[in-house]
Formats: structure tokens, sequence, C-alpha cells
């Protein structure tokens, strides 16, 4: 028996949250959803968007592109940058959403794979909340269905008393589903996607019945880089997706304007002192992480040992946004080398053994030979070699 999978033949309600555009971000919510933090960019977009748009897009693919990379539209509202990189991987993501092929964001930790899997979802669908959380303990229900026990025990096997996951959800609304961490996730869990993205249904055996996915419908992944033996994806559902790897930046000047522009947007949610009072530091801290994760130095010069942490791009955001709230609560609001000693101390010794002595020979044999950082050196030697 098949049944169509309509809009509203999954109440939304049933796993405690509705679809992102049935009301107004509260103003003092901590991290606003994309949809929410930058509702007067999609509006804007979608005003002024003439091209064609995929069935039950919000945005055209043009305008999906745009948001996720900035711009200025015709009528002079700036788009704010929310990925800044190679702009043919956005194309190609965005292109991806709009056939029949599943996406699946690759990558080391901290090159935005969730960040940009979020916006990707606001953009498309208007609601980025259809979200799978991967991780070792992440049961088949999360991703297919779960039952409500109260109903089933009373009234027996139902619809009502289906729990629709998020993905179940996706398929029935023609929205955009989103699993983080796919690779975190048990095997046996991981292939109840294949029939999914194959045959897009999604069988309910108990009820002889099936929900069809509705125009529209697709799912992000993500995976880190560094899970490589976890939970390996099998061939069968590796095949269902289309794999785009997100690069860590290019440049010095790309990895500081992307650390600014979030700090910046983290900051004004957390009252902290405006950024650009410490781009120099930043530069540092940028710098640092560069240096270390390449193993030589920015000018070529001298060969590094590597520590065992990554020095994303996310960590520095981190180290900067935590220097920023030393500095607003216990100095004077400035960002400076102490401020952010400790933080860049902690990044960079995960292993207290080897990464400590890799950590000692930078200090020594780089910081404190390099022009203009006398005073990083010090902050550092101070907060603990």
């Amino acid at each position: 028996m098949s049944v169509s999978a309509e809009p509203t033949s999954v109440d939304p309600r049933r796993n405690g949250s509705a679809p992102a555009d049935t009301g107004p971000a509260r103003t003092d919510t901590l991290r606003p959803h994309a949809e929410h933090a930058f509702a007067d960019e999609l509006a804007a977009l979608a005003a002024q968007d003439d091209r064609p748009r995929p069935a039950r897009w919000r945005l055209s693919p043009w305008a999906v592109a745009t948001y996720l990379l900035g711009g200025t539209l015709p009528d002079g509202t700036v788009i704010t940058p929310k990925y800044v990189g190679p702009r043919r991987v956005v194309e190609v993501a965005v292109t991806t959403l709009a056939t029949d092929r599943a996406l699946l964001l690759l990558g080391v930790p901290g090159t935005a794979k969730t960040w940009v899997s979020e916006h990707l979802a606001a953009a498309v669908s208007g609601d980025s909340t259809l979200l799978v959380q991967g991780t070792a303990g992440t049961p088949e229900e999360a991703i297919r269905y779960g039952w409500n026990y109260a109903r089933l025990l009373a009234h027996g096997p139902s619809r009502d008393a289906l729990v629709p996951s998020p993905v179940m959800r996706a398929m029935a609304e023609g929205r955009t589903a989103r699993v983080e961490e796919l690779t975190r996730i048990p095997a046996d869990v991981q292939d109840s996607l294949i029939t999914i993205l194959s045959e897009k249904t999604l069988p309910i055996p108990e009820l002889g019945q099936e929900v069809q996915a509705v125009r529209g419908f697709n799912l992000i992944a993500t995976a880190n880089d560094r899970d490589r033996g976890v939970n390996e994806l099998s061939s069968a559902l590796r095949r269902r997706f289309n794999t785009v790897v997100l690069p860590l930046p290019e440049t010095p000047e790309a990895e500081v304007d992307i650390v600014t522009r979030r700090v910046e947007q983290i900051g004004r949610s957390l009252d902290l002192p405006a950024v650009p009072d410490g781009v120099d530091e930043i530069r540092r801290v940028v710098t640092v992480f560069r240096e270390l994760r390449d193993g030589v130095t920015a000018d070529g010069r001298t060969k590094l040992k590597s520590p065992s942490g990554t020095l994303s791009t996310a960590e520095a955001i981190s180290v900067v946004t935590g220097g920023l709230a030393l500095a607003a609560h216990f100095g004077d609001g400035v960002l400076r080398a102490g401020d952010v000693a400790a933080g860049v101390l902690g990044a960079v010794v995960r292993d207290p053994a080897a990464d400590r002595v890799v950590w000692q020979e930078y200090l020594e044999t780089v910081v404190r030979e390099r022009d203009g950082w006398a005073d990083f050196y010090r902050a550092c030697r101070e907060a603990g070699v």
C-alpha cells in the first residue's frame, strides 16, 4: 500500500518542533537559526529573484549561491558572505541539491561544513531545523521514524502513533533534511538512508504503507575527514551522494577575513567589543595556526613540527572570541596578545607530552625571533609553556 506524502500528512509538531518559518525568532536567542538571523537578506533576494526555481525552493539556485557568497543586489541591498572560499564549490553544492542526488560535504574539522549545510537549507527551504545529529548512539529511529508508545500500546500501530523523524518530515514537506557527522553514525543505521535516497520512499512495514518524497526533498550530510575508519560509508550509500570537499582557506588574508566576520557576528550576540581594534591579534592567531598546520613558516624558510590538533579556522574563531571576552570583562576592551595567548596554547597543546614540545620549539625558534612579536612571545611564556 502506497501513501501519498503531502505536506500535511505528517504533523511536524509531533517531535516538538515546527518549521522555522512559523514565527519570528526571539530577540534574546543566543544563536538564531540562519533563516531568522538573515531573514532580511533572504527576503530581499526572494523579492528580486526572477530566475527559475526548482519545485518548493524559496530561491533560485543563482540566488542561493549569492546568499552564501555575498553580493550587491540591483536595489543596493548588500548580501553578506556566509562562506568565503571557491565559488565553484558553492555552485556545485547548490546544483547538486537541484538534482535527485544528495549532497555530502566533506572536509577536515573547522572547514564550515555545518555552517554551509545550515545556510543551504535555510536558503533552499526556509528551514534549517530538520536536523539529525550523528553520534555513535544515533538510532535508526532518528532517520526513519519512532513510535509514541502510549498510543501504540493503547491503540496498536497507526499513523497517529507514529513519530516522524526530521528526514521523514522533509520527505513529506518537500524540504531539505540535514544529517551531521554521518560517519559517526553506526554503519547499519547509515544504510537506512539507501532506500530513502535511491527510491525516494520510506517504507512503514508495520502499517503496510510508505511515505513517498514530494518534489523539493533532498538531503545534506556532513562528514569529517579525520573520522575515516570510524564508520566508513558503504559503497552503496556513497554512490547516492555527490561529494563536495570544503577546503581550508587558501590564503592568510582569506582566513583572517573569515575569522573577523564570524567573531563580529558572535561578538554582537554576546555584547563583546568591536573586532577592528583587534585585527592585528587575529592576524597573529591565524599565522600561528597556519604555520603549525602546514609545518613550515610563512616565508618557507623554517620547517616545523605539526601538533596533533587540526588548528582549524573554527578553532581560531573560538580563540579570538575568548580573547575578546577577556578583553571586555578583565581588560580595557581592546584585544591584545595577553588575551589570546592562553587560548592559542590550549588549541595547540592537545597532547601534553608531544604537543608541548612542538609548541616550545615554535615559540623559541619562530615567535621569539619575529619582529614585532615580542609582546606575543611574553604573553605566551606567561600563559605557560
